[in-house]
């Protein structure tokens, strides 16, 4: 039609066309077109929500839980649409004792970090009455949680799984006003939190559901069971509020424990929430308590407390100590402490690496979260034949990121947690800049740091060596030394010597390389051309050593043993004289 439009003669024209076709078989609507297709998926390719049973593998008998397009228009403007809808409620922070909020003492507000002015809601904290009454609670109720067996206690973290699903738009909106955590965090957060209670209530099914059969000697039976420890107190912190708050609260149960939960005291608003979840799935009130308050108040109360049979924390490695020396102080019984601390988390980048990789997976490392993840990356050790290239890269990714309101999709770096926070990063930075042997490379723009709440400039510091970082700085600020390819032995080693062991990550397109840095490093978690942060329950076991925990690793197959003790018996069935259940006793 075109041709001829344009003057073109029609038997030239004409010569083309299959006269014997008419035009409404080559004209259609291409979108009708598309709804009478069939579907062209492969069988054989799993949806999301079921790529860990397809696996086949251990652990892999569990629904994916599912995630947020936040690249999806409309996606985005009903997730907004749910949080005005959510802004109406105002939740009040209680402790929950045997299953009921404690709501007669002094509620204070909860500030949002990224702006002061906000009240996220309100937060009661714990009377010693509280405390009393949940010991009590929890131990008289362990027993018959511990004897539900592992089957029926995975059906109910299955359970509490999908209400926090159900519960997400509330649970992101909450963790980021009180947490400060940008809005592709808080959704990590509920997919985490949920992975968590369905591992680990696989793993209660496997091996917490009743006695499994030994080898013995013939006319022998010997039986192995695994049993909860008893009243298992739970303190996590206030970078992950929900996730790691839910996931050790999990483990205890799934392993038969009952549980004393402490939120830390800037985040027990999503603590709260996350407890009632759990009663309404069907985890008895008495089983699971939560306790809210100071960390500094509640922690020596609760710890030296003999009705205490195991501590499972997260958090720095001072307080971690502090609590290792008041469990080996108490009278009576050993009891275990489950701890995962911070690190002094490393990045080894060579010449053959790739530098838009590099920049790419270290500015997620160290900068998103603002920094404030446990995994994040503190010291970027880079070769120095690439170093001023990848500094300049990074220069300029750095500064292409956006600071302010964490629940705008446009944000990268939300705030810190606190102005404590902020005054030690502050303190850092002065530190660095009078420091003979370190230098600020690049600082994000001061102008464009919003002046609402606890924010704190991205910041690239050069330093000579690791060693000028006498602690882990838990910010927004990256720390780069060069180094020459014929001193990697003293780089690893100077690594080695800080004492933590987390995460470490690797840099190049040699393979040799990357495993000759993963076996000289004594680090929990290597990761290899990719970002350090973000490990996933069942698929990056995530944990360190040394200074960085005691292990075995969060989201892991070995976790659940540590809150659990063993039980073995063993029965002469010839002395019994045979099978007695065929023996009529009555």
């Amino acid at each position: 039609r075109r041709l001829l439009e344009n003057g073109a003669n029609s038997s030239f024209v004409n010569q083309f066309l299959d006269q014997d076709t008419p035009v409404s078989e080559i004209v259609k609507d291409p979108v009708e077109q598309v709804r009478l297709s069939s579907s062209y998926r492969h069988p054989k390719i799993p949806l999301p929500v079921g790529i860990y049973r397809a696996s086949g593998r251990d652990g892999g008998e569990r629904d994916n839980s599912p995630g947020l397009d936040l690249d999806n228009p409309q996606t985005v403007a009903e997730l907004y649409c749910e949080f005005e809808r959510n802004s109406t409620t105002i939740v009040i922070a209680a402790p929950i004792i045997n299953g009921k909020a404690a709501l007669d003492g002094e509620a204070k507000d909860v500030v949002s970090p990224a702006n002061r002015d906000i009240v996220a809601g309100k937060c009661i904290d714990s009377s010693d009455r509280n405390i009393e009454d949940a010991l009590a609670g929890a131990t008289l109720a362990q027993t018959a949680w511990d004897k539900l067996g592992g089957k029926a206690r995975a059906a109910i973290l299955i359970k509490t799984a999908e209400l926090l699903e159900q519960s997400k738009s509330r649970l992101m909106q909450l963790v980021s006003n009180e947490a400060g955590r940008i809005l592709a965090d808080t959704v990590s957060e509920v997919r985490e939190a949920a992975d968590f209670c369905r591992y680990y209530g696989l793993k209660a099914e496997q091996h917490f559901s009743g006695a499994s059969l030994l080898p013995g000697p013939s006319g022998e039976q010997n039986q192995l069971s695994l049993h909860g420890r008893g009243t298992f107190l739970c303190i996590s912190p206030w970078n992950f509020p929900l996730a790691i708050f839910v996931g050790q609260i999990a483990a205890a149960l799934a392993a038969g424990n009952s549980v004393i939960a402490k939120p830390a005291e800037q985040t027990p608003l999503v603590a709260f929430e996350a407890v009632k979840l759990f009663h309404q799935a069907g985890v008895p009130g008495t089983v699971l308590q939560l306790l809210t308050g100071k960390g500094s108040e509640l922690g020596p109360k609760l710890v030296t407390d003999s009705r205490i049979s195991g501590v499972c924390f997260t958090g720095s490695t001072g307080v971690a100590k502090l609590i290792n020396r008041q469990l080996a102080e108490r009278p009576g019984a050993i009891v275990p402490l489950i701890a995962e601390t911070g690190g002094q988390n490393a990045m080894i980048v060579d010449s053959s690496a790739l530098p838009e990789q590099v920049v790419d997976d270290v500015i997620n490392s160290a900068f998103n979260s603002a920094g404030q993840r446990c995994s994040a990356l503190r010291v970027l050790f880079v070769q120095e034949q690439i170093a001023d290239n990848v500094i300049a890269m990074l220069t300029g990714a750095m500064d292409a990121l956006v600071m302010g309101d964490p629940l705008q999709l446009a944000t990268d770096v939300g705030p810190v947690i606190d102005d404590r926070a902020l005054s030690g990063l502050n303190r850092h930075l002065e530190n660095m800049q009078a420091h003979a042997n370190a230098s600020i490379i690049a600082r994000y723009d001061s102008v464009r740091v919003p002046a609402t709440g606890s924010f704190f400039a991205p910041t690239i510091i050069g330093i000579e060596s690791i060693s000028v970082l006498s602690e882990e700085v838990f910010g927004p600020v990256l720390h780069i030394v060069r180094y020459r390819s014929k001193n990697l032995d003293a780089v690893l080693k100077d690594i080695n010597d800080t004492g933590f062991g987390l995460t470490l990550g690797v840099h190049s397109r040699r393979e040799q390389f990357a495993n000759r840095v993963f076996e000289n490093t004594h680090v929990g978690n290597t990761y290899i051309n990719r970002n350090i942060v973000g490990a996933v329950v069942g698929v990056q076991p995530f944990g360190g050593h040394g200074l960085s925990g005691t292990g075995p690793k969060a989201g892991g197959p070995h976790y659940l043993f540590r809150f659990a003790i063993e039980k073995t018996k063993t029965t002469n069935l010839v002395a019994t004289g045979g099978d007695v259940s065929l023996l009529n006793l009555s």
